[in-house]
């Protein structure tokens, strides 16, 4: 699209998913809904884990830090969208802009590996459990959790160190509902092949080794349930780790369908319904996930229901 002036940009404006009002007000109306059951979900599943001595194992300390991400991942995006349906200005500063973009990045890829530490911790425990105490040590843990927190931050500030050097000029209407990268680098006056092949190549390489390392564990969780002869046991292993399975397919099939491809084939609909499954729908699906399939957590907040009215009847 040729370029009517060269008048630098201080602001954006997110076009978001439609202009009808009428739709507008209905996406509103859902899309709060799924953020307050999301802070909600995550909050508590949090809160459970923190109060329930029984919780404090290594599988739960994972599963709430995936929790604190997917309540700040939703909250780093929904809260402006909720605001742009209402409103009929959708300005967000170029400084906010580059902000949101360097969460959402930084959160994603945390989550990524993250993801692959759980997978990790799952294969221990089922294909080596006499030496899961010894191999998933709370240090073991704390260094897993802290190094995908340290990728999370390593990518997100390069990708966002680049584009913050990129110039924008002429148009500043972002066709989306939040800063994603590719609707960004679009409105670039200057050329963004290197960037774009940088951007691939980091968002690839994250995507790509956690995925093996997803895979490689559950190959072998596989194939240690098919050994094990007795029908309660394959099933009681398999419980163990069919909630985050379903987890990891869910989160990853949105995030190769929109980044594993080239920018020119960008479509604004078909991207839009996966970013908003990513960003908006799966921080809630997550805590439901884990805790719906999960007698554990059950139990947990059974627990924790009936300490809190055992101390409000000492009272």
């Amino acid at each position: 699209m040729e370029r009517k002036n060269n008048t630098p940009v201080h602001d954006f404006i997110l076009l978001g998913l439609t202009d009808s009002e009428e739709i507008q007000s209905i996406l509103f109306m859902l899309f709060l809904l799924i953020y307050l059951v999301t802070v909600l979900g995550n909050a508590g599943m949090i809160l459970i884990i923190c109060l329930d001595l029984q919780l404090h194992t290594p599988m739960y300390f994972f599963l709430s830090h995936l929790s604190f991400l997917d309540l700040s991942y939703s909250t780093v995006i929904t809260p402006k969208t909720l605001e742009n349906l209402l409103t009929s200005t959708k300005h967000i500063s170029y400084g906010g802009c580059l902000v949101q973009m360097y969460f959402f990045v930084f959160l994603g890829a945390t989550e990524c590996f993250l993801l692959s530490s759980m997978a990790y911790d799952r294969y221990v425990a089922i294909c080596n459990p006499l030496h899961y105490p010894v191999v998933i040590s709370t240090r073991f843990c704390c260094s897993l959790v802290f190094g995908s927190y340290l990728i999370g931050f390593v990518d997100s500030f390069v990708t966002v160190l680049r584009i913050s050097k990129l110039h924008f000029c002429g148009s500043n209407v972002i066709h989306h509902f939040f800063c994603d990268t590719p609707p960004v680098l679009a409105l670039s006056c200057t050329d963004t092949h290197d960037i774009e092949i940088m951007i691939f190549i980091v968002a690839g390489s994250t995507l790509m080794v956690s995925l093996i390392t997803i895979s490689v564990s559950y190959v072998s969780i596989l194939s240690t349930i098919l050994k094990i002869t007795s029908t309660s046991g394959k099933r009681k292993a398999f419980s163990t780790c069919a909630s985050h399975l379903l987890g990891v397919t869910i989160f990853y099939g949105t995030m190769i369908f929109t980044y594993l491809k080239p920018s020119k084939s960008y479509s604004l609909g078909k991207d839009q319904v996966a970013s908003v499954f990513y960003t908006i729908v799966i921080p809630m699906l997550n805590p439901l996930i884990y805790s719906l399939r999960n007698k554990e957590v059950k139990n947990a907040l059974i627990r924790v229901m009936q300490k809190g009215e055992g101390s409000g009847q000492l009272k």
